[in-house]
């Protein structure tokens, strides 16, 4: 969607702009393009239709009018259109509809002629092409009599065929124009193919402007439909600027566009034509001041003290900035209001720009001393009436105001101050945006200003010069800024600022202050990817060995406990966080004992103590809320949620993570947001809502802006591509994982999931021996502590990858060894969790069968384990490989025995089930494969139940017969006894029943029934 276009003629504020090229493709409106084409089709039934369409300037009620004028055309009906036009003597009368009359006639010809037989004199004051006008369009004796005439005309015209009349820009009509329209509106006949469209400007109407009242009695007419187009979304104009430049933009810059454009799509158009959306270009800076010019100078001297106020101004702020009398100051603000260039605020008390493009073209307009000194009234009477704003305001807009108007030694408290109470409200970019801008004004500050200010905010541990009070120096300030930098998500920001810091430190005379920054350096460097900050921490350590216990030494350690659990678990990890807990506690710092505190409670869980730990990360969560350390808050959640996902407790993983995620926006943790975001779309794949896991990943690679989170989510969506069977994307997200990772030793974790993805990868493709290499590879050193979870994935896909080649000739030389090398590395995982022996038992079965000895009992025994765990994929995965055993394997023959054939045809249905509402196509593909081999029909038994006994579920013969003893309160056992089933065929046939009827339970199943009548009463 795309602004209104530029007409000769008058079109006012686009008038004599340059024209741009609209984007390619149309974005949003659907719904007003679905609502004209429906009334299209009611006009083309014979139902005349009328629809009114409303929207500031640029907003695209042109680009609608035309996507759907063209397909109008295209289902054979005419258009016609006409626009009103704007002249400095007045409105031109009915030109317009004199417009719509001759392009009707250059379409149509002789039909027109015909339409006006008899009245070619009348008509030919609009239609000159008819004749010697007998009457003019500006004088007509009866004017009733013309608009009985002009409405027949169109009702002959679209006798035969659909007619489309648009008549654009009421905002400029005449009165004889509107009188028409009314008149077409309430008097055409039933029966006519008419459809008439009219489009106006809503920035255009004035408070007494004509088509106010006019609109008013549109909305009173039930044949009239009238609406108004809203802004673009960020969505929509994500898709504006994709098909604009032709890629999809940054979350930075759309961010920026949609915000300054508050989703006007010709703003839109014209911010990405001034440079990516980083400036206004001269069209547009024009093009908004062509309405501000043309105020009196007192309007124009109000909107700039405005445009210099801020986004908005208190009607009390103002009048004490702007030295007008209080009447002149209230005249200009009702001109102004009027013209919809200011807009009342939404609590009633003051005024804003009605867009922020336009307050932006104004500021750009001010001369330098004009913008100075407008800011220094605000400044003054801020500092004057200290009641005029909300406390919590004053602060930010002090330090606005002061530095605007180029006083630093004002403008330096203010901001600093300003800073200190972002801070306060977790709002770290903006802190770091105003500490940035206190650095710019240092320098210049007298020095008898610098004497008075102290260090502000909290640095985790950055020391100070020496006890007692003492001035803030420019490394307390870069220490303030690199701190905000790390919580607001821009590591390179930090590192610039650190390094800043350290060309300016002497560390052989203050070795706790470099330590600091080192470690803080090294903390933030993580996220890149690259060196993962070893360097900066060993140097960190160096610094701070053989000095007395400090809080600096305390955080070191504690910094290095926790890269030790994330990279290289060890003996010395436990020491390590210990340590750093004992230091903290001895000097007094809170903040770096429960960072120590959640490495241990980590360490507890990792070492089966699950509960214990999550109690404890939970205990410290709440201290770190209560504290107010913020910057602990995103390790701790992390912490949560991959213990819980390390225990296999995937439906809690996904709720926690959830809320972790809000906590995360709350407190502007940006890098925390991509992690939390890629473990919380690996819980609904694993829960098997993949659809939602679509949606989680598509967020975090909107919020992860570092290395680590980017990979995470990568990983992720790999592995559910290979479940889908779309190799393609499975390939791609491995290639650009190794483009993310570009050190030789990067997480222990992401190398064995990415081992992980390429096994499965090869294995889906049939390349068994690639599928081997990428196993011997990973497994060829010693795992690490801690990371069970994702080597237990890994045995899986490289045993399933065996067991798929058992048939292939080519791949038997290696067999032998390979399946050596699985069992060699399960030999010591833990399998102490639930989620680990179900994976045990998976792959010991799989192990079985790439020997030639499939064993139904092995495999039973893991559908019996993954029953308890809630994860759809792998429990039908075992169920088929189930139904596979019991029919002599998956390239063997048929089972022998009714019974196992039976069981086998309920098993297979029940994967395949699964594997549609997932949409899991390798896995139906397999058992569709296994049921042809074995003449096993998936869709149920051969006897049909007759028609009135059918229901709307699909439920089988022998699915009716279990729920119906489910309803009768039946456990599987007695089920099993009573139909001479096994226990867990019935199972099989409960879960089944539960999924095919969407209910969660047998309670709800047994409700259901009864109140369908399925099984029967009693």
């Amino acid at each position: 969607m795309t602004a209104d276009t530029a007409r000769p003629g008058g079109r006012a504020i686009l008038d004599g702009v340059e024209s741009r090229s609209p984007s390619p493709v149309f974005v949003g409106r659907a719904a007003e393009l679905a609502e004209l084409s429906a009334g299209l089709g009611r006009a083309r039934a014979g139902v005349p239709q009328a629809f009114v369409i409303g929207g500031e300037a640029g907003i695209g009620k042109t680009r609608l009018v035309e996507e759907f004028l063209t397909r109008a055309r295209a289902e054979g009906a005419v258009t016609a259109t006409g626009a009103c036009v704007e002249l400095s003597a007045g409105a031109l009368p009915f030109a317009p509809v004199s417009a719509v009359l001759r392009a009707l006639h250059r379409r149509l010809g002789r039909a027109v002629a015909r339409a006006a037989a008899g009245h070619e004199a009348e008509l030919a004051g609009l239609l000159p092409e008819l004749g010697t006008a007998g009457r003019t369009a500006g004088e007509p004796q009866d004017r009733a009599r013309w608009h009985e005439l002009i409405t027949r005309l169109l009702e002959r015209l679209a006798a035969a065929r659909p007619l489309v009349v648009t008549i654009e820009d009421l905002h400029w009509s005449d009165g004889s124009t509107r009188d028409l329209l009314g008149y077409l509106f309430r008097s055409v006949h039933h029966g006519t193919r008419l459809l008439v469209l009219a489009t106006y400007r809503t920035d255009d109407l004035h408070s007494r402007h004509p088509l106010r009242p006019y609109l008013a009695g549109l909305d009173r007419l039930r044949t009239v439909r009238r609406t108004e187009l809203r802004p673009f979304t960020s969505a929509e104009v994500a898709a504006q600027l994709t098909g604009l430049t032709g890629a999809a933009p940054a979350p930075e810059l759309l961010s920026g566009i949609h915000a300054r454009s508050e989703g006007n799509p010709f703003f839109v158009e014209e911010l990405t034509a001034a440079g990516q959306g980083t400036g206004l270009s001269r069209t547009l800076r024009d093009l908004l001041l062509v309405r501000v010019e043309a105020q009196p100078d007192a309007v124009q001297d109000v909107l700039r003290a405005v445009a210099a106020g801020g986004h908005r101004v208190e009607h009390r702020v103002l009048a004490a900035a702007v030295p007008r009398p209080e009447s002149e100051l209230l005249t200009a603000l009702r001109t102004a209001v009027g013209a919809h260039l200011l807009a009342p605020t939404g609590e009633g008390d003051g005024y804003r720009f009605r867009h922020p493009l336009l307050r932006e073209a104004v500021l750009d307009d001010l001369l330098p001393g004009e913008r100075a000194r407008l800011n220094r009234r605000f400044a003054e009477a801020l500092e004057r009436h200290g009641d005029l704003v909300p406390e919590d305001e004053r602060a930010a807009r002090l330090a606005g105001h002061w530095y605007h108007a180029g006083d630093r030694a004002k403008a330096l408290p203010a901001v600093l101050a300003a800073a200190d109470r972002a801070r306060h409200r977790h709002a770290y970019a903006e802190q770091l945006r105003l500490l940035e801008r206190a650095l710019g004004l240092w320098d210049g500050v007298p020095p008898a200003v610098l004497a008075g200010l102290r260090p502000g905010g909290r640095t985790g541990g950055h020391p100070g010069a020496g006890p007692g009070p003492r001035p803030a120096s420019l490394v307390d300030l870069l220490a303030e800024a690199t701190g905000a930098a790390a919580l607001a998500g821009r590591p390179d920001r930090a590192l610039t600022l650190s390094g800043r810091a350290l060309r300016l430190i002497d560390e052989r005379h203050e070795p706790l202050r470099a330590a600091w920054f080192w470690a803080q350096r090294a903390r933030v460097r993580e996220g890149f990817g690259r060196s993962e900050g070893h360097a900066e921490l060993d140097r960190a350590r160096d610094l701070v060995r053989g000095l007395p216990p400090s809080l600096v030494h305390a955080q070191v350690m504690a910094l290095a406990a926790a890269r030790l659990l994330a990279e290289r678990p060890g003996p010395e990890l436990f020491e390590t966080a210990e340590r750093a807990a004992a230091l903290a506690r001895l000097v007094g710092g809170e903040s770096v004992e429960l960072d120590a505190r959640i490495t241990l409670a980590r360490l507890r869980a990792d070492a089966g103590e699950t509960a214990e730990g999550l109690a404890e990360l939970s205990a410290v969560r709440d201290r770190i809320l209560a504290r107010g350390e913020v910057g602990l808050l995103g390790r701790c959640l992390v912490g949560q949620v991959s213990t819980l996902g390390l225990a296999g407790q995937f439906s809690h993983v996904a709720e926690l993570s959830a809320e972790a995620l809000g906590l995360a926006d709350r407190y502007g943790l940006a890098d925390t947001r991509g992690r939390l975001a890629a473990a919380h779309a690996n819980a609904l794949v694993q829960l098997g809502r993949w659809q939602e896991a679509d949606a989680a990943l598509a967020a975090a690679g909107e919020r992860a802006h570092a290395v680590h989170p980017r990979v995470a989510a990568l990983l992720v969506a790999g592995h559910l591509a290979v479940l889908r069977g779309d190799l393609a994307a499975a390939r791609a997200a491995s290639a650009d994982i190794r483009g993310e990772i570009r050190t030789p030793d990067p997480r222990p974790a992401f190398v064995i999931e990415l081992a992980r993805l390429d096994v499965a990868t090869a294995a889906a493709e049939g390349r068994t021996e690639a599928a081997r290499e990428a196993f011997a590879r990973a497994a060829s050193g010693t795992f690490p502590p801690f990371s069970s979870p994702q080597v237990w994935g890994l045995l899986l896909a490289a045993a399933d990858a065996e067991a798929a080649a058992r048939g292939r000739p080519a791949a038997a030389p290696g067999r032998a060894a390979a399946l050596a090398r699985i069992r060699q590395t399960m030999k010591v995982r833990p399998r102490k969790p639930p989620t680990w022996s179900a994976h045990a038992l998976f792959v010991e079965a799989l192990l079985l069968r790439a020997e030639g000895r499939d064993a139904p009992a092995q495999w039973a025994g893991a559908v019996t384990a993954f029953e308890r765990l809630g994860l759809p994929h792998q429990l039908a995965a075992a169920r088929l490989s189930w139904a596979e055993a019991l029919l002599g394997g998956p390239a063997g023959r048929t089972a022998a025995r009714a019974e196992d054939r039976d069981q086998a045809a309920e098993l297979l249905r029940s994967a395949r089930a699964t594997a549609a509402a997932l949409g899991a196509e390798p896995l139906g593909a397999r058992a569709r494969k296994a049921a042809a081999r074995a003449c096993i029909d998936l869709a149920g038994p051969g006897v049909l139940m007759p028609a009135a006994a059918r229901d709307p579920f699909g439920l089988t013969r022998r699915e009716r017969e279990v729920l119906a003893l489910v309803a009768a309160g039946r456990s599987n056992r007695q089920i099993g006894e009573e139909l001479s089933i096994s226990q867990k065929t019935a199972s099989v046939h409960v879960s089944n029943i539960l999924a095919k009827l969407a209910v969660p339970g047998r309670v709800e199943a047994a409700a259901l029934a009864r109140r369908l009548k399925l099984v029967p009463a009693g």
